[in-house]
């Protein structure tokens, strides 16, 4: 028998060590796969959905699901599982590949609607033990590693993401322990039955085998079939506050909001030569002389702003032209958009390729793509197709 020198051992025992952490440390760096959900019709948002798909709507002119998808990427996700449906070729045409974003997407197609969960379920045969699932259809500019790192911690079957709103009677809302672990759900409560101002973000860690709870051929919803009877069954299910920018775009307003507060975010306040400006202004290339801009005001590129112009609290898409002494306040003009003198625009949503002639008010409009409003008119609280 030929033994082994105690030095020699240590080194090989620390060699066996050095793999095994190694390995741990793989494992919990190892979560690189995430299933986006991108096949909502965005129903309230129509007219603004009508030529697009809700997840491709812009904010900063970047389609609203491209900050998930970053995010996703800097928080070290290198797949992704798109499942689109409603207008999904335009998806595809947008997000290509997904190189660009440093990711590789591949799609899904869902020809029959079959609820969250049920949609994932049908990409089980290809997914790893524990991944990522979004909601496509939600601004989310935010810490994925935070929730994924307290998933892994926690050994939960699922971690929740959740972020505090001042109405939740909309959305399904949590209760936690002191450990934060869910103990109560209760989908779109009534006043009366809210129990918390948590909800449901539409972000979760998964492990794969929550998926034998959820029927082949069925439609099923996370939030309110599989989670409550992951609940009901004792498996551990966690919830984790998200850590930056989350905003429903579920109607016209949310998606204006959503712009404004990303301009905030954003934007920076500075001097610009020729404009009289002050607050957060989010712009790189646009012409400007004799404009006033109140922020936060995002301007996209190659927009123009003539003399007398005043902008305050707008977002107004690239290639837009806002000609002389027209006010735009508390709007959103989506790409390639014209706004004639003296005209007036107020609380409103304007689609791609719209033209406001000379002396037309709009307040609290949506108008769809390619609408011309002639003036002199004042309209108020119409939508226009």
């Amino acid at each position: 028998m030929v033994s082994t020198p105690p030095i020699k051992l240590l080194n090989i025992v620390a060699s066996v060590l050095t793999h095994l952490t190694s390995k741990v440390g793989d494992l919990i760096s190892g979560l690189k796969e995430a299933v986006v959900l991108a096949g909502g019709e965005g129903t309230r948002l129509r007219p603004l959905t009508n030529n697009r798909p809700k997840p491709l709507l812009p904010v900063l002119g970047r389609p609203c699901i491209e900050y998930s998808l970053r995010a996703l990427s800097s928080a070290g996700i290198e797949i992704i599982d798109l499942a689109c449906a409603y207008k999904g070729k335009e998806v595809v045409n947008q997000l290509g590949d997904g190189k660009d974003l440093g990711l590789n997407i591949e799609y899904a197609f869902e020809e029959t609607p079959m609820g969250t969960a049920g949609a994932v379920k049908l990409l089980e045969g290809k997914l790893p033990e524990a991944f990522v699932v979004v909601m496509g259809d939600t601004l989310m500019d935010i810490d994925f590693q935070k929730v994924i790192s307290f998933h892994q911690q926690s050994k939960a079957m699922v971690t929740i993401a959740l972020t505090e709103v001042s109405n939740p009677t909309e959305y399904g809302i949590v209760g936690l322990d002191n450990k934060s672990r869910i103990v109560r759900f209760k989908e779109k409560p009534a006043q009366a039955e809210v129990f918390s101002n948590l909800i449901n973000a539409g972000v979760y860690v998964i492990q794969k085998e929550a998926f034998r709870y959820v029927p082949e051929g069925v439609k099923f919803d996370f939030s309110k079939n599989l989670f409550p009877k992951l609940l009901e069954m004792g498996h551990p299910l966690y919830g984790v506050r998200l850590q930056g920018m989350w905003k429903d775009i579920g109607r016209p307003r949310d998606l204006l909001d959503a712009n404004l507060q990303m301009a905030g975010r954003r934007g920076t306040e500075r001097r610009i030569d020729g404009v009289e400006s002050e607050g957060r202004i989010c712009a790189t290339r646009f012409s400007a002389n004799g404009a006033k801009i109140i922020g936060p005001v995002y301007l996209g590129d190659n927009v123009t702003l003539a003399g007398g112009v005043i902008i305050s609290s707008s977002a107004i898409g690239g290639g837009s032209s806002i000609e002389a002494d027209a006010r735009i306040s508390d709007s959103l003009l989506l790409d390639d958009c014209l706004v004639m003198s003296s005209s007036r625009i107020i609380g409103s949503i304007i689609g791609q390729g719209c033209e406001v002639g000379s002396g037309v008010t709009l307040t609290n409009c949506v108008l769809g793509d390619e609408v011309t409003v002639d003036g002199p008119i004042e309209l108020e609280g119409r939508t226009l197709e």
